[in-house]
């Protein structure tokens, strides 16, 4: 299993980071040791002093594919859910003003906790999907997929192209604007809609 996530997918996210627009999906990988399952707690690790929450849509591929055409993406994934992309922005500064990769900033252990999933037909219209997290009970980040600048399906055609997908894949589909850092102690939830689809303790 892979994590297959998409950077600088939201508009008003790029702006608040001071990126560039992206003409296409900019993609990064996390390894299987970087997912957290449902119910475990996140460990603040020590050579960081400033991780970041960035909620995410996320689709759970249901069988192989590659070269997918955007028509047929939706045949690909069976289950949506919420995951959190951890990022260490200290150490992802750091590479950045030296042009190096970032992967340490990203793909660390427990860096992609996950929330539930749901049957894509209980998400109902893909393309209009609210969803929010709060912080302590604060809300810090809302999203919805229609402020998506790449949808589900040309996420899936374009980073095909490049990676068989396999059954239990996971795409992290992008990130809304409110990122933010968090603390030994806090409570992060995750809302699809209504519905809260993820719960972590930070420790």
């Amino acid at each position: 299993m892979k994590i297959i996530a998409i950077g600088r997918n939201y508009a008003a996210h790029i702006e608040e980071l001071k990126n560039e627009k992206p003409g296409n999906p900019v993609v990064f990988l996390k390894p299987e040791t970087a997912v957290l399952k449902p119910g475990m707690p996140f460990f603040y690790p020590d050579f960081t002093q400033d991780i970041h929450h960035e909620l995410e849509i996320v689709l759970k591929i249901s069988k192989p594919g590659k070269y997918i055409e955007r028509k047929f993406a939706h045949r690909y994934f069976e289950e949506i859910g919420l995951g959190l992309d951890l990022t260490a922005r200290d150490l992802q500064q750091q590479c950045k003003e030296k042009g190096l990769p970032w992967e340490i900033a990203k793909a660390f252990n427990g860096s992609a906790p996950l929330g539930e999933f749901i049957p894509v037909k209980e998400a109902g219209d893909l393309s209009n999907i609210d969803f929010h997290l709060t912080v302590n009970g604060e809300t810090r980040q809302k999203g919805n997929t229609s402020h998506m600048l790449f949808d589900f399906g040309t996420i899936l055609e374009y980073v095909s192209q490049f990676f068989l997908l396999k059954k239990g894949d996971l795409i992290f589909t992008g990130t809304p604007a409110g990122v933010g850092p968090i603390q030994i102690g806090d409570h992060l939830e995750g809302f699809m809609g209504e519905r809260k689809m993820l719960d972590l303790e930070v420790k």
